[in-house]
């Protein structure tokens, strides 16, 4: 239910904006409060039949049919130069790595400003469905999370389950609490054959052991012990760490993790143990010497750091559309290889003095991208563990080496399914040629032109389109865009704020 709300909430904010109504002006229609408008708008109020046709009527937009599935597409007026500033917004991996963390605490877990995200609401109602008691707050940007004694895993959402691999990230709590339960096969993204594997090795020497069979993993878990452990992870991943983690944590003794990811989420995750009363050697390096605790029963409060994938999207439509925008908060420890790639390319930029964010440890900063004559790099853009550049920040640079005069080789190491949806950037008039299952040469400068292409099944690179359109002159159409909604909150209206010409439509 969430996630149709929030789905709901996108449609009607789209509409009003796009009828040059404020929400004051449509409450008055709706014999409502603008406060009541606010929360339809963020998905935080629950809507009956009547209300819904009283505000398709007014908006002169129906916000629901009979009938089959209603697809969402967008539909852009490129060419446009943007202004103004724009924040960026917390993280979504950080809060759903955080999610399956609160699943330690028997106290309240009250995580501040959480994404409103497709990705977030599914890992909501996993844990729902399994006796979590999970609440937002009025103006539903608060999560408050109380998980009782006994979960019951027999109940769990399975089509939720499914449709994230997040849930992978329920071993690492789970295994100090159960010694034999099930949970579904992980989805998620079209990214290729991306293996659980590294999870499995992560987590063996604390007594897991999987099997897979009839579309869920069956789990046993045998004490290791309360002995000191080492761990040497195969893979520096996020989630394989964050899995690592959230098993240290509750675990008597003392567990050294090394090759651990040092990246954003990872740290959001270690701030968040650390106020459990867990605690968290190394934060920010790659090896982590976690103390446990076998009981956590505290009540805590925390605020999510930014993201810098959305602060990297954001620059992005400013650096594509030649436009000078500010992005504000933007967590400057993990943008800086991104920063001084784009330097080398030929941007120019300009930052803030730092300040901290609300969790009080990350470093933000707010940057002013100014139009610039691009250039392509002389060595190839690939991705690296942090403090390399973000694998999720990758694809972003297709676009933009799209814009730059030379040719660039984009690197995509990662994901063997991944580089061949940033060829529909040729549907705009890119000059981008598939190399093989990672690799791409993107040749510039692009004379982008509309067209209309259906979305790609993975997040980033459906982001990368419609910013590519943002640089398209005349009428571009992006078609099935519901999978921006897992990782982006509002993103096309956020952008229209800064003068992009985006309107939602339905059939």
């Amino acid at each position: 239910m969430p996630e149709q709300l929030a789905h709901v909430g996108s449609l009607v904010r789209s509409a009003r904006r796009h009828r040059g109504l404020t929400q004051a002006q449509l409450a008055e229609q709706l014999g409502t409060s603008q406060s009541a408008v606010h929360r339809i708008e963020q998905g935080a109020q629950n809507l009956s039949l009547d209300m819904l046709t009283r505000i398709g009527a007014a908006l002169d937009s129906p916000i629901v049919t009979v009938g089959g599935p209603q697809h969402t597409h967008l539909r852009v007026q490129g060419g446009v130069q943007l202004s103004g500033r724009i924040d960026v917004n917390t993280s979504k991996n950080g809060a759903v790595a955080l999610l399956c963390a609160s699943l330690l605490n028997r106290g309240t877990t009250r995580l501040r400003n959480v994404a409103r995200i497709v990705e977030v609401d599914r890992i909501v109602d996993v844990l729902r469905s399994v006796g979590v008691r999970a609440t937002w707050s009025a103006d539903g940007r608060d999560l408050e999370i109380v998980v009782p004694k006994d979960l019951d895993l027999d109940t769990i959402d399975v089509d939720a389950a499914r449709r994230t691999r997040s849930i992978i990230m329920f071993f690492g709590p789970l295994l100090g609490q159960r010694d034999d339960f099930f949970l579904p096969y992980a989805g998620g993204c079209d990214l290729g054959s991306r293996t659980v594997e590294p999870h499995m090795i992560a987590l063996r020497p604390f007594g897991l052991s999987v099997t897979a069979s009839a579309g869920r993993y069956h789990a046993r878990v045998t004490d290791p012990g309360s002995r000191d452990l080492s761990i040497v992870l195969t893979e520096r991943g996020d989630t394989v760490t964050e899995n690592a983690l959230m098993a240290a944590a509750h675990r008597d003794g003392v567990t050294t993790i090394r090759n651990a990811s040092p990246n954003y989420m990872v740290q959001d995750l270690c701030f968040y143990l650390e106020l459990l009363g867990v605690r968290v050697e190394g934060i920010g390096t790659t090896t982590l010497r976690v103390h446990g605790r076998s009981v956590i029963d505290a009540d805590v409060e925390y605020a999510l750091s930014e993201d810098p994938v959305e602060a990297m999207s954001l620059l992005t439509a400013g650096i594509v559309t030649g436009s000078e925008i500010t992005v504000g908060r933007v967590p400057l420890e993990f943008m800086e290889i991104e920063l001084a790639t784009l330097s080398e390319m030929g941007l120019r930029y300009t930052l803030s003095p730092e300040y901290t964010a609300h969790n009080g440890r990350t470093r933000l900063v707010d940057i002013t991208v100014h139009p610039s004559e691009l250039r392509a790099p002389l060595d190839k853009i690939h991705p690296m563990p942090f403090p390399g550049l973000n694998i999720d920040n990758l694809p972003f640079f297709a676009v933009i080496a799209a814009g730059a005069t030379g040719s660039t080789l984009v690197h995509d190491w990662v994901y063997e399914g991944r580089a061949i949806h940033l060829t529909d950037l040729t549907r705009l008039g890119a000059d981008v040629r598939l190399l093989d299952a990672h690799r791409l040469q993107v040749s510039g400068p692009t004379r982008w032109s509309g067209a209309e292409v259906s979305c790609p099944p993975a997040l980033r690179p459906a982001v990368v389109i419609l910013l590519a359109m943002l640089a398209a002159k005349g009428e571009s159409v992006l078609r099935n865009v519901d999978i921006i909604a897992r990782g982006y909150e509002q993103l096309q209206e956020r952008l229209v704020e800064l003068g992009a010409r985006i309107e939602t439509f339905r059939d």
